[in-house]
């Protein structure tokens, strides 16, 4: 089964995607993940990323896609979690061009639907209190920056929404219930 969790920062898809790799025995299949880890590598693909990372540019989608597929080409398990991939239209295409090149389907979208404040106020707080605790915080964790990043997934990735929705495969679930109720939601979807 593949899967792709959508919704904004903060969301959660990371806590959920973990869960169903416990649970399901599936891949996390997590951008950042993978450029780090492809920077770590030194391969010939690792290389490149690495250029375009140290030169603070952003990697391209066809080395989103390369890195995508040598994933899908390797141990399958319970199927694939695409986190933080798609964010735009371009790249749902070219997910839906590689996933049916590989033989592969997607099985479902879930939408972690939240709403703004109530995220920005569990973000900021949850940021406060694990430095008040002397415990490592994201740099991007303040109001300032999660307002940021929300405008440029609404603007770049909440077309995705509409995208999926008229594909048929979209299912939103609330997620700023508690881990697991959104859990028990996800779980319904699946099955």
């Amino acid at each position: 089964m593949n899967i792709i969790l959508l919704g904004p920062p903060g969301a959660g898809k990371g806590t959920q995607a973990g869960h169903l790799v416990e649970t399901r025995d599936m891949i996390q299949l997590s951008t950042g993940d993978m450029l780090r880890e492809a920077k770590a590598s030194g391969s010939e693909m690792g290389q490149v990323v690495a250029k375009v990372m140290d030169s603070g540019g952003l990697v391209t989608d066809e080395i989103v896609i390369g890195l995508i597929r040598e994933k899908l080409q390797g141990e399958k398990k319970g199927g694939f979690i695409f986190d933080g991939f798609p964010r735009t239209l371009a790249q749902a295409d070219a997910l839906a061009a590689l996933l049916q090149e590989q033989g592969e389907t997607l099985d479902a979208v879930i939408e972690l639907q939240v709403d703004d404040e109530v995220l920005v106020g569990r973000i900021v707080g949850r940021a406060e209190e694990a430095r008040a605790a002397g415990k490592p915080v994201r740099a991007d964790d303040n109001e300032e920056s999660l307002r940021f990043r929300l405008m440029e997934y609404y603007k770049k990735t909440a077309p995705l929404i509409g995208y999926y929705h008229a594909k048929g495969n979209l299912s939103s679930v609330d997620g700023l219930g508690a881990i697991d109720e959104v859990q028990t939601a996800i779980a319904a979807i699946l099955d």
